[in-house]
This record gives C-alpha cells, structure tokens and sequence, in this order.
C-alpha cells in the first residue's frame, strides 16, 4: 500500500518566496539559468543548477559544481532563506493555468515502494542523469526538488483537500512569469495529516508522472545509505524522499512533438509517397493543423501542413504501447522511412513540448534547421496508468505536464 509520510520541511519566508522558487533544473539550460538567476541571490537556481556561479566553461559534472551547490545549500540555511517548519506536517500544492487549478499533496513517498514497484514507473531513465541527481542529492544530504505524481482519484482525498483549501489562508501564493499561479498550504493540523496518510495506505499504488530521474536519483540514495547504517531501522528520513501528488482526473498531458534534421536522402514526393503506405494524407494548407483525435497527426514540410491519419492495420488497440501515436510515428515513420533507429541517441531528431506551440515546429523547419515536423495527439492518464500497471514502458519522449512544479517551496532534508 503506498505511504505518504509528514515531513520536517525547509521552507523560504513569505516575502522571497517568488525570488527563490524557481523552474526546474531539467527545464532550462545552464545559459537560461544564468539569465534567469541574475541579480537574485535567493533563486533556488543556485543549488540546483550551481554551475552557474562558476566559470562559463566548467564541466557541469565536475566535483566542483557539487561541492557549489552543497556550499550555497548551507549559504541559504545560514541566511534564514531556507528554515526548519516547527513539527512534521503535509502539504498542499496547487498550480493554475489557463483558469485551472489542480491540487497535490505534498509529502514524502517511501524508498521502500519505489524499490518494490509500489511506486510505478512509465519511462526509462539514462543512467548519465541519474548518476547526475544522486550525486546532487547526495552531497546535499537532500530532495532539493520535488517529483511529481498521480494517484488514480479518491473523493475522500479530494474532500479534504478541498475543505482545507476552502477554511485555510494560503502561505504563498504567487503568479510566476510564466503566467501560472502557485499556492501553497501548510496542514498543521494533526488529525488531518492523519486522515490523509490513512488514505495513501489504502491505495494500491501510485505513478511517477514527471521526473523519473530525480525519483530514481532519491530512491537509490536512499537505498545507499541505509547499506552504509549497521544500525538502520528503517525510520531514518533517508527512507524517504519529496513528492507532490496529484489525483489523475485534475491533470493534463500535453502533445510531445518531433522535428527532424533531414529526410534521409528522399526526395519530397519520394517521402510523400511512402507515407501514403501507413497513412490516409491530406494536404491542409498554410493554416496551422492540430492532431484531430489519437492515431491522426499534423506534419510540416516545405511550408505546408498535411494530416496524417494511421491506417487501421498499423496499430492494436489491445496493445498498450502498439496503440500509442509515438509508436506508430517510430515504427511506420522515423525508423523504416528516415532510418532514426534509437531516438535517445540520434542527433538527427529533437523534441519540443507542446506547450511552445506548434508554431515552434514551423519555425524550426522554415528556418532551415530541420526538415520536417510531426505534431502528436496527446497521450491520456487512462493510457499513463494502463502502460505502468502493466509493467511496460513509453517510448522516449512521450508525455509533456505542464504546468512543472516550482521548486524551492519546500525542501526535504535526509537527516
């Protein structure tokens, strides 16, 4: 049964909250960190991407940038920017975008679970990151960052949630610049804190939705140093790591799309015609055109739009991961047509979330940059839920959340 525990958190005062929160470090490079980060010492963005207090030319991996961001992680402690709550409490973390706002629980999920497949995963993770985020957290000696989750909805969850929201002040409460609200409750009372880890127990399980890195990262620490204690008793605060959960009807997955350099030696017609062998192929225009519906997408190229919809014998509706868009796009497009066999490696294709906007694919390809561009219909949780449950896993690159947590609203020390 999945836990959910109250934590000691580390928390900024109200008054540099919007100064110190700060995107995640997977989201931006080191030269957007540096921009981002100029002239506010209290951005969370230098613990978590510490290279930017260091030469532009460092090696990111260096033990120098991890021992800067253990140096800047005691810097904030000691100025009061990060300080101890009085007790172990839950929390309440909401986000809102374009007029609506989903609702996590913020607390801390089990080493335990995760090691036992309690906590399910959808996605591989690349052992260069995660090596990256244990050393991260373990010089730190903590989950500077969030991961975010799902649970499948319950209504009682959703009803204390809800009541608490309804009767409690929020402790802060920001709209970044990005355009998107953050909110955050502090649950104090220990009834409640109660009430909702009876809850959690009572799932059967819950699902990394984004951040596999940064969950695996804090999951294997966790399991190091415990190896490390003769005197472990599985109480320890390693055992645990930070977590936002959200129930699954709140969320939105967002279209992942792909552009790619060149059409591997092929003509335009060439490529058009092998299409028409997988794909119903409409010409649309100059108009930008969005996916209609799964297993229909939108192309780019030579300053048009096409719709692609998959023919029915490209895809099985009772496989998990046959029936996913970026399946069929890999299997019947990128690998037979334009010889990409391994998308985590090959530097002929990159991906663009969806929240730039499809605009992004045309400007990419009339650029000159890339060739051609796909836009996906969105995966759902329905399918998120049913790949983890199975044991499967998403091809790379295939779910985009949005809005991402903010980072720096609470912070879970291992000790």
């Amino acid at each position: 049964m999945a836990v959910l525990k109250a934590f000691k958190g580390l928390r900024p005062p109200k008054e540099i909250i919007e100064q110190l929160a700060s995107r995640p470090y997977d989201v931006l490079n080191s030269e957007e960190a540096r921009i981002e980060a100029k002239g506010n010492p209290y951005s969370l963005l230098h613990i978590i991407k510490p290279e930017i207090d260091l030469p532009e030319d460092i090696d990111h991996y260096s033990p120098d940038v991890y021992n800067k961001a253990k140096e800047n992680f005691e810097h904030f402690k000691k100025e009061g920017w990060l300080k101890p709550d009085e007790e172990e409490y839950l929390y309440i973390y909401a986000q809102t975008m374009n007029g609506k706002t989903q609702y996590g629980i913020v607390g801390c999920a089990s080493v335990d679970d995760y090691l036992n497949n309690v906590i399910k995963k959808h996605e591989l993770t690349r052992k260069d990151k995660e090596v990256d985020r244990m050393k991260h957290v373990r010089i730190t000696n903590a989950n500077m960052e969030p991961v975010f989750f799902t649970y499948p909805a319950v209504a009682e969850i959703d009803q204390i949630v809800a009541d608490f929201v309804k009767n409690h002040d929020p402790e802060y409460d920001f709209t970044a610049d990005d355009g998107f609200g953050h909110h955050f409750w502090v649950i104090r009372d220990k009834a409640t804190i109660q009430s909702l880890i009876s809850l959690f127990d009572k799932l059967p399980a819950t699902y990394v939705a984004d951040g596999h890195h940064r969950t695996a990262a804090a999951a294997l620490v966790g399991k190091e140093k415990r190896e490390a204690n003769p005197n472990h008793t599985g109480n320890e605060e390693y055992n645990y790591f930070l977590a936002v959960h959200f129930p699954d009807n709140q969320l939105t997955i967002i279209d992942y799309n792909r552009v790619i350099k060149d059409l591997n030696g092929l003509s335009r017609n060439e490529f058009l015609d092998k299409l028409k062998q997988s794909f119903d192929l409409k010409e649309m225009g100059e108009e930008i055109f969005r996916p209609e519906r799964l297993h229909n997408f939108s192309m780019y190229l030579d300053g048009k739009w096409y719709s692609l919809t998959a023919k029915e014998d490209t895809f099985d509706d009772n496989d998990p991961i046959g029936v996913l868009d970026v399946t069929i796009l890999t299997r019947e497009v990128l690998d037979p047509i334009l010889n990409i066999k391994d998308l985590r490696t090959d530097n002929r294709i990159d991906f663009v979330g969806g929240i730039r906007g499809l605009g992004e694919l045309k400007k990419r390809v009339d650029s000159g940059e890339m060739a051609v561009a796909f836009a996906l219909h969105p995966v759902s949780m329905d399918q998120l839920i049913n790949i983890a449950d199975s044991g499967k896993i998403m091809p790379p690159k295939t779910t985009w959340f949005e809005p991402k947590l903010r980072s720096g609203l609470v912070v879970h020390e291992l000790d």
